[in-house]
């Protein structure tokens, strides 16, 4: 119940590998001798990152421009993939942003794309390849959810909501697959300092002490899914919050939330 070793016609796919998590991901995947599907926008930057990992570690990596947050793009996507006569081994569905702010005076049609790439795109191509894997008996999803996806976050509500449903999704899929060999993990990273802070236009620093780097989140993240974990959150401190959202009332974390929100400014 695990990811499976690296083999010639296998492939692990990646999204959100053009940067963050996804990009880091992809490398240590690539260290480990995983051939790779990258896939995100910004094509320019996977070939680049697929050109080192090609170069560095020998492996395939292949290179797909989807925008997930368009249906017609995540069809052709999944289309594209199934027509390889390669296998699919594992899917690390790390891409997502998110947006901050009150709701109230967000743009609907930003939040409505924050939720097709953060939940549709992923369930969509949960569903697609995951078959394939039970019926093959082995294989390995990574849904990437978030510490936000924990507790309600006032200022984030859409994001935080589109990471609980990861979080709660992924779990349940991975009771489902128990004694199947194939292993459904969530990541659930606190503060990292990637471009997803500069587009959800939110401070990492607000808790510095929770920040663990993206080398040592991708390390973890691929380890679970090595092992078949359910859940893994990186760092310490993020494990207390993690453990701590789920036993506190919303009625106690809810005002603590809103007052460190007004602290931030």
């Amino acid at each position: 119940m695990s990811l499976p070793a690296p083999a010639e016609d296998v492939d692990v796919v990646v999204t959100g590998a053009s940067s963050g998590i996804g990009a880091e991901l992809a490398r240590v995947l690539a260290r480990r001798g995983h051939n790779l599907v990258l896939v995100a926008r910004r094509e320019d930057r996977m070939r680049k990152l697929a050109d080192q990992l090609r170069t560095t570690h020998d492996v395939a990596a292949e290179v797909i421009g989807c925008d997930l947050a368009a249906r017609a793009d995540r069809v052709a996507l999944v289309d594209r993939i199934r027509s390889r006569s390669r296998v699919i081994g594992g899917v690390c569905n790390c891409a997502g942003f998110g947006t901050s702010g009150s709701f109230a005076r967000l743009p609907l049609a930003r939040e409505r794309e924050e939720v097709e790439v953060n939940v549709v795109a992923l369930l969509e191509l949960t569903h697609a390849f995951l078959p394939g894997m039970v019926a093959a008996g082995r294989g390995a999803v990574l849904n990437v959810a978030s510490l936000a996806g924990f507790q309600p976050m006032p200022g984030m509500a859409t994001y935080s909501a589109t990471k609980a449903f990861v979080l709660t999704f992924s779990e349940a899929v991975h009771q489902e697959l128990r004694g199947s060999g194939v292993s459904c993990t969530t990541l659930c990273p606190g503060p990292v300092d990637t471009e997803w802070a500069t587009i959800a236009g939110v401070e990492t620093a607000v808790l510095p002490a929770a920040k663990v780097g993206v080398e040592r989140v991708a390390e973890e993240a691929v380890a679970a899914m090595e092992q078949g974990k359910r859940v893994v959150v990186p760092g310490m401190v993020p494990k207390t919050l993690a453990n701590a959202s789920r036993v506190a009332p919303h009625s106690v974390l809810l005002p603590m939330l809103s007052f460190a929100r007004r602290m931030r400014g």
